[in-house]
């Protein structure tokens, strides 16, 4: 039982600057500022995207003001594979979070990348599997887990990433970094706040005007493992609960 947590918890693998570099001259580089929906949900798909600066929400919403997310993609992960699929149409809308420079591989240029470099179509492809497995894993904590220890196993991917980290490596909360973290969790703000307060508490998170600093660490991690927190308040969200985009007042 053990060993598979361990593996559920792994850092997910991401394509290496090698072979990002392996397989530039095969895709379409661009530039897309902080904000810019590079797609949205229902438009035909063709291909896929690798992030090579910069990090891409992708979000489903619900109604205005609303939605849920479940993928942030950051440097070296790909996003927008539902292109690899005959037909494919894209599931959620993508949207730049920050300054952001992706790789775009059509289908046509990845058949050309399998001929000419099959180890590198190999890596991509085993990357983008890879990301379909922690979306399976994400799946089972909506259903399972409960808000906080969805908390924390969000807080856990970000502390993974440098772009939602200090230099120090505490997680800077902003408003609107709040509103993504609530989103991830599939939860409103009144359940978020909850958990955190109770964490506060504890001094694991602390307040700074309307920013949050969290500080990684295992006694934060272990919740993950803890059975206990399983009152009323903190049992997975209805629907409504899961499709909420909570903003921080």
């Amino acid at each position: 039982m053990a060993q598979r947590r361990e593996a559920s918890n792994a850092a997910i693998p991401r394509l290496s600057l090698t072979d990002r570099l392996g397989i530039q001259d095969y895709g379409a580089r661009a530039a897309w500022p902080a904000g810019f929906q590079i797609y949205e949900r229902s438009a035909v798909a063709d291909g896929v995207f690798i992030v090579l600066r910069g990090r891409v929400v992708l979000r489903s919403r619900v109604r205005a003001g609303r939605g849920f997310v479940p993928w942030v993609a950051t440097p070296g992960e790909t996003f927008g594979a539902e292109g690899l699929s005959p037909n494919g149409t894209y599931a959620t809308e993508a949207r730049a979070d920050t300054e952001t420079e992706t790789l775009f591989l059509s289908t046509s240029k990845l058949r050309a990348l399998i001929r000419e470099q099959p180890a590198r179509a190999l890596a991509v492809v085993g990357q983008v599997m890879a990301e379909r497995s922690a979306l399976l894993e994400k799946l089972r904590e909506l259903t399972t887990l409960s808000v906080e220890q969805r908390l924390v196993a969000a807080l856990r991917r970000m502390a993974a990433h440098d772009s939602f980290t200090l230099s120090d490596g505490r997680i800077e909360l902003c408003s609107a970094r709040y509103r993504l973290l609530c989103e991830l969790v599939g939860a409103t703000r009144e359940s978020v706040s909850l958990v955190l307060g109770r964490l506060s508490g504890e001094g694991l998170v602390e307040r700074s005007g309307s920013t949050l600093y969290v500080t990684p660490s295992a006694r934060l991690f272990e919740r993950l493992d803890d059975s206990g927190g399983s009152d009323d308040a903190l049992l997975i969200a209805a629907l409504a609960d899961v499709t909420a985009a909570p903003a921080l007042q």
